[in-house]
């Protein structure tokens, strides 16, 4: 552990829960087919709450949700992508915007907003939900605004499709440690 965390101090739970999160890291995959089972509106706000938790500079908490369950608004802004059938097959999708208004540096509030994400992500995948980040719709944005009605201020980051994985989620690879190091750097 790092920091100033003394783990004789943890609860056998704490210790526990910081142990599971690399693996629920390592294990989350994107889910792009659903099982159609509608999604329990307690677990929907467990995942906005995971999402509301993440750092922003000056704490400005730039993100905004919004939450589509409606199958007819789901299918309106479905033809804004290609992959559209992952919106159709979903059983909800998070709408993620940046509030402009509450921007303080473009760069850092996306990364924020980033952050929020990786968070809803790990939440749903830990609750048995399954979630993908779509972001090819973004080059519609301007057209899936129009069609949520979304104010001015708010600049479209992420539409995140979720559901129950039907099936079992493809095994995932990742490069090595040693290829993603900047030249220079020494990892033990």
């Amino acid at each position: 552990m790092s920091g100033n965390i003394d783990p004789s101090v943890l609860t056998a739970r704490e210790r526990r829960d910081m142990s599971e999160m690399l693996n629920i890291i390592k294990t989350r995959r994107s889910v792009r087919n659903f099982s159609g089972k509608k999604l329990k509106s307690a677990d929907i706000a467990k995942v906005l709450e995971a999402g509301r938790w993440a750092p922003s500079g000056l704490n400005n908490q730039p993100w905004r949700f919004g939450v589509i369950e409606n199958e007819g608004l789901r299918n309106r802004i479905a033809v804004f992508t290609r992959y559209g059938s992952i919106i159709r097959r979903a059983a909800a999708v998070i709408v993620v915007c940046m509030d402009v208004a509450d921007s303080y540096n473009r760069d850092k509030d996306l990364m924020a907003v980033g952050a929020s994400i990786q968070n809803m992500l790990l939440e749903a995948w830990d609750l048995g939900i399954g979630t993908c980040w779509m972001g090819e719709i973004l080059n519609k944005k301007t057209g899936v605004a129009d069609a949520l009605t979304l104010d001015k201020d708010l600049d479209l980051l992420a539409v995140v499709a979720m559901g129950y994985p039907a099936g079992k989620p493809q095994k995932g690879c990742r490069k090595t440690l040693k290829n993603l190091l900047i030249k220079g750097t020494k990892y033990p």
